[in-house]
């Protein structure tokens, strides 16, 4: 019998399993990852399909506190987005909660035109 996760990023990947599980990104509505680390946060459009990133944005890329480090890392991934064609994504939270820096960062990137 497997032991019961103890430690947050075990229970997050348990979660985050979850998610995945439903949710699928296409060529045309690619998947919207989020990641967060201690210091930063990141999004990717990933097309689950072929097993490719299609745009990418990192927190490093702006100064700030990590709330609008995340305003900044949507704004830019909707840019990029509209920039290879893409109008809709499907949003993956990776696990955490929707709230915060994962909800700074959706609605941001809704407010750049990305549909989800």
């Amino acid at each position: 019998m497997k032991s019961k996760p103890t430690t947050k990023s075990e229970l997050r990947k348990r979660r985050h399993a979850r998610v995945r599980a439903l949710v699928k990104g296409t060529a045309e509505r690619p998947r919207l990852a989020v990641f967060r680390s201690n210091r930063f946060v990141s999004a990717q459009l990933i097309d689950d399909t072929a097993g490719k990133t299609l745009a990418a944005a990192h927190g490093r890329e702006f100064k700030g506190a990590q709330s609008a480090q995340a305003v900044a890392v949507g704004a830019a991934i909707a840019k990029k987005a509209t920039a290879a064609g893409i109008t809709a994504a499907v949003f993956d939270r990776g696990g955490y909660r929707y709230g915060g820096q994962v909800k700074a960062l959706a609605d941001a990137a809704r407010g750049g035109g990305l549909t989800f």
